[in-house]
């Protein structure tokens, strides 16, 4: 078995030469949106639509294009490079405490409280499935969760999470779309001149709390940028391109690799940007017109009875359904990027080396198996999923600023950062950062001025 995380003139490939020939080498952007689209997007997301009406639809389209520049950053340092997150971070000028660099300690620590958050996840997932099957206790369901969910994933295979996550992006996208058809066959159909009305880039005083809350919530984040640079080396896009040595070959395939990277990761951000619009339309055109503002999962059940009262008792099978796969996709996604990504940052720590295979997959099969039952014990005492998932916000704030700090340096600052670049990528470079470091700003001040 070769190891994706080793760059070596074996493994080195021609690059596909045009669109369609780069679409067969898809993929890390398919197991990104499945961590992207979860709970903030159908309980959060569809919160916003209740709250602030079809006004702010703009905001949720602009909040999930503009953060991809950093995102394609970070992957196109990793592509050139062949590091991992935790050793790109490892690089940034500062301190070191102990082993690792200031910077890798700070995102552990960070992670950390990220573990509430899963926690809030796993219980979404056995609230659901408690709402189709109530015979079972949410606990025991989250139990059941917990083990189905690491035998998935601790053998650590590539393909196998790529392929679970196509199958629950093709899930959850079939059921986003159809929901937001058959809405048309309700009483809340969404008419054409309340959808322009959101498309008008209008922001009432009224909706700018929300329109940032939209920002902060929607589209990629700091995790996932993170999650974002493991699956893009597992796939092959470095290792194709082969050890850097500046050759005129080299730099072809280092071009090539590279627009299959940025191809994924447009073709993901157009399929999760369709979904959370598609779950913002339900709750501007339902809840907001109802005025209803139902609390975290019970949004589910709201929504629920809106397709059961229009459209029979098996709507609302359809709808657990949809949101299961949702809800799953996020926690399955989350457990396969962790076991990789703890292991890397205990690597740093001195307590394994991250580089030898066998140490490694011993130790996101050993991650795989213990971070959801944790994650389970955390959501069965506190019993609070919407503020345990809410609770990450915190956490992705600061994220956030420390991938577009780290972002701007390998651009500026690393060796990586000089090659193939355009005026066009550094314009859309900058309105990315900027973007994350006002909302990510505001966030926080709006949790510490609390």
């Amino acid at each position: 078995m070769s190891d994706p995380y080793v760059l070596s003139a074996e493994a080195v490939l021609a690059p596909p030469k045009d669109f369609w020939s780069r679409l067969k080498h898809l993929g890390p952007g398919f197991i990104l949106s499945a961590a992207i689209v979860g709970s903030g997007e159908l309980i959060a997301t569809t919160a916003l639509g209740a709250k602030a009406g079809f006004v702010t639809f703009w905001v949720i389209i602009v909040s999930c294009l503009v953060k991809v520049a950093v995102q394609v950053q970070f992957a196109k340092h990793a592509i050139l490079s062949g590091q991992t997150a935790m050793q790109s971070l490892d690089t940034l000028p500062g301190p070191r405490w102990g082993k690792a660099r200031w910077s890798v300690v700070l995102y552990a620590l960070i992670m950390s409280l990220k573990f509430i958050q899963m926690g809030g996840i796993i219980g979404g997932v056995a609230l659901v499935l408690n709402m189709a099957m109530p015979g079972i206790s949410v606990s025991i369901w989250a139990l059941i969760m917990a083990p189905l969910t690491s035998l998935l994933v601790y053998r650590g295979y590539y393909q196998v999470v790529e392929k679970v996550s196509l199958v629950l992006i093709g899930g959850f996208t079939i059921f986003a779309l159809a929901a937001l058809y058959f809405l048309q066959y309700t009483p809340y159909a969404i008419a054409w001149p309340a959808f322009q009305s959101g498309l008008t880039f209008t922001l009432p005083s009224s909706a700018v709390l929300y329109a940032f809350g939209a920002f902060g919530i929607t589209g990629i984040g700091g995790e996932e940028i993170i999650y974002y640079n493991y699956w893009c080396l597992e796939k092959g896009y470095a290792r194709h391109t082969g050890p850097r040595d500046d050759s005129p070959d080299w730099e072809e395939r280092a071009k090539g690799w590279i627009k299959v990277m940025q191809t994924d990761a447009l073709c993901s951000m157009v399929l999760y940007t369709t979904v959370t619009a598609a779950f913002y339309l339900l709750g501007a055109a339902v809840l907001h017109a109802r005025q209803e503002s139902p609390e975290g999962y019970q949004m589910l059940e709201v929504l629920s009875t809106i397709f059961t009262e229009s459209l029979g008792p098996w709507a609302r099978w359809f709808f657990m359904v949809g949101a299961f796969f949702v809800l799953y996709s996020t926690l399955f996604a989350a457990l396969a990027a962790w076991g990789r990504l703890f292991s890397d940052i205990f690597s740093h720590f001195g307590f394994l080396d991250f580089f030898n295979l066998k140490q490694r997959q011993v130790s996101i099969g050993i991650l795989s198996w213990t971070l959801p039952w944790f994650w389970c014990a955390l959501f069965i005492f506190i019993k609070l999923p919407l503020f345990m998932v809410l609770s990450g916000g915190i956490a992705g704030s600061l994220l956030l600023l420390l991938v577009a700090y780290a972002a701007w340096y390998f651009r500026y600052r690393s060796p990586q950062g000089s090659f193939d670049q355009s005026r066009r990528f550094d314009v859309l470079f900058w309105v990315s950062l900027g973007a994350i470091l006002l909302i990510s700003a505001f966030g926080l001040y709006q949790v510490f001025k609390g």
